[in-house]
């Protein structure tokens, strides 16, 4: 069975199967409906809406070689519930990102050498098919994750290729994503990925400024030792977000919230994980130019961003590389 068969079998429809397209977007009726109740999404509210981003970006004198087209825009557009000014602070502290972290958010290439050992172990990787929302099903296995070979750089550069393939994707932006993630195998030595203020940029940054809905965070085996780590991140998260979390401490209660079908065999689904790999490497492939593209967006300057008062005034990150790169990130 291949990706395009699984995913249209189980693509978001009314339960009279009614697939018919909104006139003016790729979308159907019933995801129409969902973002006028969700987002306060009308035809004639996103025709303006992207009108008037569009030509934002044209006069932005700090914007270069922006994609304009309408599935890019819509992310932030939706993410922000059609709100302009929101929108437009989304678009450029996700273009502030992508360059004070090249080395994570430049060159998305799902055949990386290490992206593609991560994805291929099966360490992250989307369930080709949809929850009862009609959500993806995001995987984490975190057993997958070899500390001797992989660093926090190419588990963030995984993580980021993963998020941009599903965000080109209309029925992602309007329904949101579900993360499932086994951390049985999580120790102490996790630690090391990232410094502590590295982790807390990360988090903090990774909500408020990646076009992206997290609808659902279910968390299975989280071993008592590391349990400091999730209150940590927890505490970095918006209300909203934590609300969203859920831990469970089986994979039979995990199955409670998460049907059979969306979960590899090895997590008590019914898809052995090579072959949700192998399907989910079908999407990245189609989507690996349109990915690569995105190199060619800059923010010449980061003025136009709205700080807010309690960014951090001098770099407490440590020395070297990665934290070093942390110095002028600006949270808000």
């Amino acid at each position: 069975m291949s990706t395009t068969e699984v995913i249209f079998t189980n693509s978001w429809e009314d339960h009279n199967g009614n697939t018919n397209k909104d006139k003016d977007t790729n979308i159907s009726e019933n995801l129409a409906a969902i973002a006028r109740r969700e987002l306060r999404e009308e035809e004639n509210v996103r025709t303006q809406c992207l009108a008037h981003l569009r030509e934002w970006i044209k006069q932005n004198p700090d914007i270069e070689n922006c994609i304009t087209d309408d599935v890019f825009l819509l992310r932030f557009l939706r993410v922000k519930k059609f709100s302009i000014p929101m929108a437009q602070q989304v678009l450029l502290k996700y273009l502030n990102y992508r360059k004070k972290f090249k080395h994570i958010m430049y060159d998305l290439d799902y055949m990386d050498s290490k992206v593609h050992q991560l994805i291929t172990n099966g360490y992250i990787f989307v369930s080709p098919f949809r929850d009862t929302n009609g959500r993806r099903v995001i995987i984490y296995d975190l057993g997958k994750f070899d500390l001797d070979k992989f660093n926090g750089t190419d588990m963030s550069r995984a993580h980021a290729i993963t998020y941009e393939t599903l965000m080109e994707d209309e029925e992602n932006q309007i329904l949101g994503v579900n993360h499932v993630a086994d951390l049985g195998a999580v120790g102490p030595s996790f630690v090391t990925l990232f410094s502590v203020t590295e982790f807390a940029y990360l988090i903090r940054w990774g909500e408020q400024s990646f076009p992206m809905r997290h609808k659902e965070i279910n968390l299975f085996n989280l071993p008592a030792p590391i349990k400091y780590i999730y209150d940590f991140a927890k505490s970095n998260l918006s209300q909203k977000l934590k609300e969203r979390f859920a831990v469970h401490d089986c994979t039979d209660q995990l199955l409670t919230k998460i049907p059979k079908r969306c979960l590899p065999l090895e997590l008590g689904g019914e898809i052995p994980s090579k072959e949700m790999v192998d399907m989910w490497k079908e999407e990245l492939s189609a989507k690996r130019d349109r990915l690569l593209g995105f190199d060619a967006m800059n923010l010449l300057s980061d003025k136009g961003i709205i700080r807010s008062k309690n960014t951090p005034s001098q770099d407490d990150t440590g020395s070297g590389s990665l934290p070093g790169s942390f110095r002028k990130l600006e949270l808000d």
